[in-house]
């Protein structure tokens, strides 16, 4: 598939479908995405869609304020902890997760941040209801609940009307390390996923592709599948 800038007036929009990926290998690739369109090398806008290994990440609040346990418990776990720039506070990301980062110029496509993290909370809102999982958002707090539970957390960025950082939805996840923090800061809050709702896994390149259909719907957009190393030639 030859990969060029477009001259339409919306970009094109890209899924790229990632292996498991460390943490800040991922955080590169986004920068990496953003610096290639903010430089004006790329039109297209960009959805990644990855798990990670085990890891805690703190956002621009901070969050080692929720961290439960020791340096040396979480060395033990082998589990990192890395700051970032997104907002929000400390979350866990590891295995059965599913991630998404959509690199999106909000200005080009018109998109307000408050309706951008509302139509990422409906896209993982509709991915759960393809399972039968009737999830809803909290009006005191961002993310997607079910039963009181939190089920998938958003965490964003903005840079020059470039969104980037994302959506985390719990599919197949451990919840374990969930239990070693306040997630998102928020004390005495339990996190869900599917897999604990339906007694079962559900496949993760089903919950790719289903997320991938509902944040296109939602959006209103077309998604093209590059590949990863398409898109790594491009920036």
């Amino acid at each position: 598939m030859a990969l060029e800038k477009t001259s339409t007036t919306t970009p094109a929009c890209w899924w790229v479908d990632l292996p498991e990926t460390d943490y800040p290998e991922a955080l590169d690739l986004q920068l990496a995405v953003v610096n290639a369109k903010t430089g004006g090398r790329l039109e297209a806008d960009v959805v990644l869609s990855v798990e990670h290994p085990r890891v805690f990440t703190l956002g621009r609040r901070g969050g080692r304020e929720n961290l439960c346990v020791t340096d040396d418990f979480l060395a033990q776990k082998g589990v990192s902890v890395v700051p970032t720039d997104r907002g929000g506070n400390i979350t866990y990301h590891g295995p059965g997760q599913l991630v998404v980062y959509p690199i999106i110029d909000l200005n080009r496509r018109r998109l307000k941040v408050v309706d951008f993290v509302s139509g990422l909370e409906q896209a993982m809102i509709r991915t759960a209801g393809h399972w039968g999982i009737d999830a809803g958002t909290d009006p005191a707090n961002r993310g997607v609940w079910l039963d009181g539970d939190k089920l998938g957390s958003i965490g964003i960025t903005v840079r020059r009307g470039v969104s980037f950082h994302g959506l985390a939805l719990n599919v197949n996840t451990d919840m374990a390390p969930f239990g070693w923090i306040n997630p998102c800061g928020l004390d005495q809050v339990n996190m869900t996923s599917f897999e604990r709702r339906l007694s079962r896994p559900v496949p993760m390149a089903e919950a790719r592709q289903h997320m991938a259909a509902h944040l296109a719907a939602v959006f209103g957009i077309a998604l093209t599948t590059v590949s990863p190393e398409q898109l790594y030639a491009v920036i």
